[in-house]
């Protein structure tokens, strides 16, 4: 009897240059959280960013915001395709106990989410990110903010701020190769 699951191999992350048909691999990157902000280079090479709420109603269990979490995911890989990676700011401190449990939560979703489609998944430390976007590793929200709106795009918060910069950190270092 055999006890130990069959597992996936895992692909390499398909690279940053451009693939055989001339496309680019598509990129996601997220800023986890309640409010999720999230950016996405697809084949094009076109940038696309924004935010989605995850916030838990009245009625819901402790589970929801997760399974709903997991079901944008799904019908956000159904709208562009094949990713070839997904990028996600990795925080390794929080203000408090119930945001570190949220974090968790959506990362164990993700993780699994990515594990199971067999998509490559790298955490990036906050001040990566932000040494990369404004030249200073403790930069604050509107240092980040600022930062993207000076390379031309519009972001309405943080969390699409800071998703835009791990997409850019992503394409202009190869995942961190460079």
């Amino acid at each position: 009897m055999n006890i130990t699951p069959d597992l996936p191999v895992i692909p390499a992350p398909v690279p940053a240059d451009e693939l055989h048909d001339g496309s680019r691999p598509i990129l996601l990157a997220l800023d986890l959280g309640t409010t999720t902000g999230w950016a996405i280079r697809n084949a094009d090479g076109h940038i696309a960013s924004g935010t989605v709420s995850f916030r838990p109603s009245r009625y819901d269990g402790g589970g929801m915001r997760y399974v709903r979490f997991r079901a944008w995911l799904d019908s956000l890989a159904d709208d562009v395709g094949r990713l070839g990676a997904v990028h996600f700011e990795e925080v390794r401190r929080h203000a408090g106990t119930d945001a570190a449990h949220i974090y968790g939560g959506f990362l164990a979703t993700l993780t699994a989410w990515c594990e199971q489609r067999l998509i490559p998944y790298q955490g990036v430390p906050v001040g990566t990110i932000k040494r990369h976007i404004t030249g200073k590793g403790n930069a604050d929200k509107a240092a980040v903010i600022t930062a993207i709106r000076a390379r031309g795009y519009s972001p309405i918060d943080d969390n699409e701020a800071d998703a835009i910069a791990i997409l850019l950190w992503a394409i202009e270092t190869d995942g961190g190769v460079r």
